[in-house]
């Protein structure tokens, strides 16, 4: 399917791995002109040479996203795009009482406010020439709440009513808000976490898959999964705004007893 994107210009952050990553390959795939940012350092640099290896018109910003002061960098520097993808961002798992203030503030300046600030830079510069499309990257855990991960769980749902809010406006404008709720996605990052996890409980790492039999499907789904569902997203097909997706193979429509 030609989805029509070659020529245009797209900002992803988080992007030196990842759902990130994929993304930006994607985008690549379809030619697309990708903007990388992430925080400086040799991840970032192997991914804009990856890219850069295919031909890809490919640019990397090292950048700590959780300094406002970086994200205006951020903005000043890159300039107009078409397409934005608010990806950057990790909160750690706890309950209330095992979440620090540091902890939650730390997080949510660059998962919460970092999108925030992106999207009203660019939400700005797109009104005026009347075109673009803004994808969040939020997580399933705006859905379904977790008290075990109390502080993602109310940062998402944040993220997708901002989505929800401003997706219903943006088509006066002819722009195109949208969120994508990832269920479980197998990067480094999962393996790292489900490690961790599995040193927790058994104290052994190599456990870490013994969940995935009760996954949707029996496994986790692969990044270029999610990076397609993106790139239609980003796409003049996609005639979507102010919702959210889903893409957790239904784990959130199973009945509990699953």
């Amino acid at each position: 399917m030609d989805l029509k994107l070659t020529g245009r210009k797209a900002l992803i952050t988080g992007a030196s791995r990842g759902i990130g990553f994929a993304v930006a390959e994607r985008f690549a795939a379809e030619g697309v002109a990708v903007r990388l940012a992430s925080r400086p350092g040799e991840r970032l640099d192997k991914a804009e040479a990856t890219l850069r290896a295919v031909g890809a018109d490919v640019e990397a910003f090292g950048l700590d996203l959780s300094d406002p002061a970086q994200r205006a960098e951020l903005v000043e520097r890159c300039g107009d795009i078409d397409i934005l993808v608010n990806n950057a961002g990790a909160i750690p798992s706890g309950t209330i009482d095992e979440i620090s203030d540091k902890t939650w503030r730390d997080t949510w300046e660059l998962k919460v406010f970092g999108f925030i600030d992106l999207t009203r830079a660019y939400f700005e510069r797109m009104k005026q020439k009347k075109s673009g499309v803004i994808i969040n990257i939020i997580g399933a855990a705006g859905e379904r709440p977790d008290y075990n991960f109390i502080s993602g769980s109310a940062a998402n749902a944040a993220l997708m009513a901002i989505t929800q809010a401003l997706g219903g406006t943006s088509p006066d404008f002819q722009i195109r808000v949208v969120g994508v709720n990832p269920g479980a996605v197998l990067t480094e990052r999962t393996a790292e976490q489900g490690k961790r996890r599995s040193m927790r409980l058994y104290g052994v790492e190599d456990r870490w898959q013994e969940r995935f039999p009760t996954m949707p499907f029996g496994r986790p789904q692969r990044p270029d999964q999610i990076s397609a569902l993106v790139a239609f997203l980003a796409s003049d097909l996609a005639y979507i705004s102010g919702t959210t997706v889903s893409a957790d193979g239904g784990a959130i429509a199973r009945n509990q007893s699953h």
